[in-house]
Order: structure tokens, then C-alpha cells, then sequence
């Protein structure tokens, strides 16, 4: 186990946003050691964004409700 920082520098993000995906639920091994988190470091940082464009232009698609 490691501490968010290390981690953080490993995958090359900022500690706070890998402490909020903690809080979320985001890792399974994330446990929280008195204040401090701590994290497997064989962890994945998986990006959960929707990268496929399916929400392309969505505001175009829906109906006007003029019509």
C-alpha cells in the first residue's frame, strides 16, 4: 500500500482528484488509514469519460418544443 501522493505521481495526477475518486468508491483497495488514504499501487486509474462521441451534439437532437 502506498499514500495518495505517491500514487498520484505515478499516473501523473493531481492528489486531490485521485482523493475524490476514493470518496466516490472509484478503487477497490483504497482504504482510509486514520486521516490518510492509502491505495494498492498495482491499482488501475481507469477513465470512466465517455470518449465514443455519443454525446455529440446532443442539445441538436432532442425535440424543439416550438414545433
Amino acid at each position: 500500500l502506498i499514500s495518495l501522493e505517491e500514487y498520484a505521481q505515478l499516473h501523473g495526477r493531481a492528489s486531490g482528484t485521485i482523493r475524490q475518486r476514493c470518496i466516490r468508491g472509484s478503487f477497490t483497495s483504497a482504504r482510509k488509514i486514520g486521516h490518510s488514504w492509502v491505495i494498492d499501487s498495482e491499482e488501475p486509474l481507469i477513465d470512466n469519460r465517455v470518449k465514443s462521441g455519443k454525446y455529440k451534439n446532443w442539445r441538436k437532437k432532442q425535440s424543439d418544443p416550438s414545433d
